[in-house]
């Protein structure tokens, strides 16, 4: 199983926020994901973001 991860920096956004999130499943990512979205940048947990965070899930390796 590859590991998942979500990076903020790929995601358009005026807070240039640079938190990365990685978890082993899908689910697990995409719930602390949303909770980002929406404690910190304002989103409403809504089908289309998640959606559009699906989106920009990447597995393997983070970035530097």
């Amino acid at each position: 199983m590859s590991r998942k991860y979500i990076d903020c920096r790929e995601m358009p956004s005026d807070s240039k926020c640079t938190i990365s999130i990685a978890a082993d499943s899908e689910k697990e990512l995409i719930e602390a994901a949303v909770q980002h979205a929406v404690s910190v940048h304002g989103h409403e947990d809504t089908p289309e973001l998640r959606a559009g965070l699906r989106g920009v899930m990447r597995e393997g390796a983070q970035p530097n």
